[in-house]
C-alpha cells in the first residue's frame, strides 16, 4: 500500500505538472481569450486544461463564423463552453446567435405538416418564386390575392393546379402556405400516392383514424400529385371522398396539384380493378369542383 507521504508528494508533483501545461496553453491567444472570461483561479482551471483547449477552439470557431453552414464545431450551431456555477466549473453546449436566428426564422415551419415532401419544397419562399415566366403570372396573382384575403374573408375555395411535370406547381402552393404559416395558419402538404401506401400499411394501427383526421380537419390542405396513384375503390371511396366531403361541408380551403386536367383525373378515378365506375369518379370530381378554382401551368421542367 502506498504511504500517505508518498501520495502527497505525487499530488504535489502532479499539481506542478498541471500548472506547467496550463501556463504553456496560455501562450495560445485562442486559449487565453477564453480563460479571461472564466472567473476562477488558474489553479482550479489547470485541472481542466485539455477540455478548455477544446472549448477555446470551438469559441474561436464561433467568433470567426460567417454563417451557420460554415460551422466547424462538433455540434452544428453550438459551442462547447465552460460556465461557472456556485464557484464550480461546468461544461455544456451553448447555442450560437446564428443558430438562434435560424430557429426563429424557421419557427413558422411548425405550423406545416408535410408527408414525403422534399425539403426544398417544404421551405419554399414567395421571394424565391420565378416571376419571369408569363405562364405563371395568373397563378401568382391568384396566390397573392388568397394570401391577402385569407385573414379578412377566410376564402372557401382552394386551387386545382394542373400542368406539366416539374413546372413548379407544388413549390408555388407551398410558398403560399409558408407565407400564411408566418401568421400561425396551420396547413398540411401531402404527397398523395405515398400517403395512401402509408395509410394502408397502418390500417391495423391505433393511429390510423388520427392520420386521416389530421389532414381532414387542417385549415389548409394540399393534396400533391393526385392522379399519380393507382386507383382503388378503397382510396377513392373510403379515403378521398370522406376527406373532401368534410372539407366541403366545413368550407376548408383545399388545394390539389396534378399532371392531369380535371377531365383526365375523372377518367383516371373511374378505372380500378373493379372495372369502370364513372359515377363514383364523378362524385369525387363534383367535390373538387366545389372546393377549387382551376388553373393550368405549362412551363419548362425546373427539376432538370
Amino acid at each position: 500500500m502506498q504511504k500517505l507521504t508518498d501520495q502527497l508528494k505525487l499530488n504535489k508533483n502532479t499539481n506542478i505538472d498541471l500548472m506547467g501545461v496550463f501556463n504553456e496553453s496560455l501562450k495560445d491567444e485562442k486559449f487565453k481569450k477564453l480563460i479571461e472570461k472564466v472567473k476562477l483561479p488558474y489553479e482550479e482551471l489547470a485541472k481542466y486544461t485539455t477540455i478548455l483547449e477544446d472549448c477555446a477552439q470551438e469559441y474561436h470557431n464561433c467568433l470567426n463564423c460567417k454563417n451557420i453552414l460554415e460551422c466547424k464545431n462538433r455540434v452544428k450551431g453550438h459551442a462547447y463552453l465552460p460556465e461557472v456555477e456556485n464557484n464550480q466549473l461546468k461544461f455544456g453546449y451553448k447555442m450560437c446567435k446564428k443558430q438562434e436566428k435560424l430557429l426563429k426564422e424557421n419557427k413558422y415551419l411548425e405550423n406545416i405538416y408535410s408527408y414525403n415532401i422534399p425539403d426544398e419544397i417544404v421551405k419554399a419562399s414567395m421571394k424565391n418564386i420565378y416571376v419571369d415566366d408569363p405562364n405563371r403570372i395568373e397563378i401568382i396573382k391568384w396566390i397573392n390575392k388568397f394570401i391577402k384575403n385569407y385573414d379578412k374573408e377566410k376564402p372557401e375555395k382552394g386551387l386545382y393546379l394542373s400542368g406539366s411535370f416539374g413546372s413548379g406547381k407544388t413549390y408555388l402552393l407551398s410558398a403560399m402556405f409558408n407565407e400564411l404559416a408566418k401568421n400561425n395558419v396551420k396547413s398540411a402538404i401531402i404527397f398523395w400516392p405515398e400517403y395512401l401506401v402509408e395509410l394502408k400499411n397502418s390500417m391495423r394501427n391505433d393511429d390510423y383514424g388520427e392520420k386521416i383526421n389530421k389532414i381532414k380537419k387542417v385549415p389548409l390542405l394540399l393534396i400533391d400529385d393526385i392522379g399519380a396513384e393507382a386507383t382503388t375503390s378503397w382510396s377513392r371511396d373510403d379515403i378521398l371522398c370522406p376527406i373532401l366531403q368534410y372539407r366541403m361541408q366545413e368550407k376548408l380551403p383545399t388545394f390539389f396539384t396534378s399532371n392531369l386536367s380535371i377531365e383526365l383525373l375523372e377518367k383516371h378515378l373511374s378505372i380500378s380493378k373493379d372495372g369502370i365506375e364513372e359515377v363514383k369518379a364523378k362524385r369525387i370530381i363534383e367535390r373538387i369542383n366545389q372546393l377549387t378554382d382551376k388553373l393550368d401551368l405549362v412551363s419548362k421542367n425546373y427539376r432538370k
